[in-house]
């Protein structure tokens, strides 16, 4: 299979490259490093020619309607212009339609523009990877002291076990039009202060006290009332949070990586 990859040259889209390339299929990533700009639509004809399969894993934190939106529709466009039923396999986030956040809204709306498109695709809901579970827990630390949104828990979920999925969707059975895949999130869930504590233990330092913020504006109510937690039907798997922080740097660097 010749399977094309948005955001290819990022870090979950390279991951989706590995994996593609690991079971013997044609990886071919899209970026602009590779000229498709999908905020444009510059090159992205030429790359999807002949593609059996599209992953979608571009995303933009800063600019999610030109990147995550406007890239869904415009490989909807695309794909019906070279008369293509490529499958199309799309990342997206648990909850993002019960917490009122523009980059989650952004990921609802890339959902719709795929819909719409009336070609083969897949939406796959995962949470939020473990990068960001750590960058929460140290980010919100003051001295003695780490903040909590009310009593937010959260579910993170190991990269390279959503590039897997998003890869054995790309190579199995299309649907014959739109539809949501199975939610997936990590084995267990955490509270701020079970994340505080568990990067303290690895930092090498005394847990902090956690001090919660009222959650008084909707967005921060979402987070608080658990909007971004996986519901029962959810498949869970992949490496836990303890066993993917046993591989990182000590201390933990108090920065953000994004995974695009």
């Amino acid at each position: 299979m010749r399977i094309v990859v948005t955001g290819g040259s990022g870090d979950l889209g390279g991951r989706v490259v590995r994996q593609i390339e690991a079971r013997g299929h044609e990886a071919v990533p899209a970026s602009r490093r590779t000229g498709v700009d999908l905020a444009t639509g510059v090159g992205l004809d030429a790359v999807l020619a002949g593609a059996d399969a599209v992953i979608h894993s571009a995303s933009s934190q800063t600019r999610p309607q030109d990147v995550d939106v406007a890239g869904a529709r415009r490989i909807g466009e695309s794909l019906r212009r070279l008369g293509s039923g490529a499958h199309v396999v799309s990342i997206s986030i648990v909850g993002s339609d019960r917490v009122p956040y523009p980059y989650y809204r952004a990921k609802v709306d890339s959902e719709r523009a795929l819909e719409d498109a009336a070609l083969p695709a897949t939406v796959l809901r995962a949470t939020q990877f473990h990068s960001l579970a750590a960058f929460l827990a140290t980010a919100g630390r003051v001295g003695p002291l780490a903040f909590s949104v009310g009593d937010m828990r959260i579910q993170p979920v190991d990269i390279d076990w959503v590039a897997q999925r998003l890869t054995d969707y790309a190579t199995g059975p299309a649907p014959s039009g739109y539809r949501r895949a199975r939610d997936i999130a990590g084995p267990a869930a955490y509270s701020a202060v079970q994340l505080a504590a568990i990067l303290a233990a690895h930092d090498g330092r005394r847990p902090p006290r956690v001090v919660r913020i009222p959650p008084l504006l909707p967005v921060l109510r979402g987070f608080a009332e658990g909007g971004i937690l996986p519901g029962p039907d959810a498949e869970t798997g992949g490496r836990s949070f303890k066993d993917w922080l046993d591989d990182q740097p000590t201390p933990m660097p108090r920065r953000f990586h994004s995974p695009t």
